[in-house]
């Protein structure tokens, strides 16, 4: 039988507006920015603002583009940013629309992924070589204030802002989430085989395997769920087969989403062998 836990989560707290660049720190934050980088083969060109007004519009409601801003530098210059107008952040102080942001092509750096992130790539475990060693350029792009927004909202929206994002970039081979560490192929978001807050599940949330060094206990968690504010899950077992643990945390990960996190510390479910599993909050000490 194993042990159910969920990580310990802080309570949200006032996000501030930073600029793009202030947000590049890939550790996931509870209410963090959703960063990904879209992998291509060859360097692409921007895609013009009318056509990225049109299709960020279709996709995540009405967008205002930002003016462009000549005195940018470095990294920096050629953003591309909209204010998604159909979806407000409220602060204490305030309110404001959610922003994306897009930057211009440039080189991907693939050694910069370290091996223990490249063994957890399993839903492009086939492709994982192959893409990282073939695709030479990416484009980053990412949310600002989301993380004031409901979580259902924000996981709607920030899987409506990647298909826009796959549909304006064509040339993307795979999608891969510097907050988790997943990776994806693009074919499977411009499929849409996947719907609603399913989304967020199948292309952002990573499921996790470690086998404990000099035990006999294996470990599998997520990651990515906190970015709504809610909790993360670790699974401590022995000898079940870990891609059915896998395939369990997916699924609770899915209901917890769907149901705004109804589970509380206590609360039982059903096991991965017809078990019965108990949820505990992880705390430090």
């Amino acid at each position: 039988m194993g042990l159910f836990k969920k990580k310990k989560q802080p309570e949200p707290a006032p996000e501030e507006k930073k600029s793009p660049l202030d947000e590049m720190d890939p550790s996931i934050r509870p209410g963090g920015v959703f960063m990904v980088q879209l992998l291509m083969k060859e360097k692409c060109e921007m895609p013009s603002l009318q056509q990225m007004t049109e299709v960020l519009t279709r996709h995540i409601g009405k967008v205002e583009a930002a003016e462009p801003d000549d005195n940018l530098s470095g990294s920096m210059k050629g953003i591309a940013l909209f204010a998604a107008m159909d979806h407000i952040a409220k602060f204490s102080n305030g309110e404001g629309p959610v922003q994306v942001s897009v930057m211009p092509c440039d080189t991907f750096h693939p050694e910069n992924i370290d091996e223990m992130r490249r063994s957890q790539m399993w839903d492009c475990l086939e492709d994982r070589d192959r893409i990282l060693s073939e695709c030479k350029y990416c484009v980053f792009a990412n949310d600002i204030l989301a993380g004031a927004l409901d979580p259902q909202e924000r996981a709607g929206f920030d899987m409506d802002y990647l298909e826009a994002l796959v549909e304006l970039f064509p040339t993307c081979e795979a999608v891969y989430s510097l907050n988790t560490g997943k990776l994806i192929l693009a074919s499977l978001v411009r499929d849409r085989a996947v719907s609603g807050l399913d989304r967020f599940i199948r292309y952002i949330v990573n499921a996790r395997f470690f086998n404990v060094s000099g035990t006999g206990d294996r470990l599998v968690d997520t990651l990515g769920m906190s970015l709504l504010y809610m909790e993360d899950l670790q699974y401590h077992f022995h000898s079940m087969d870990p891609n059915w643990v896998v395939m369990h945390a997916y699924n609770i990960a899915a209901y917890v989403l769907e149901n705004c996190r109804p589970i509380k510390d206590g609360d039982t479910i059903d096991g991965v062998t017809g078990n019965i599993l108990s949820f505990e909050r992880e705390t430090d000490d």
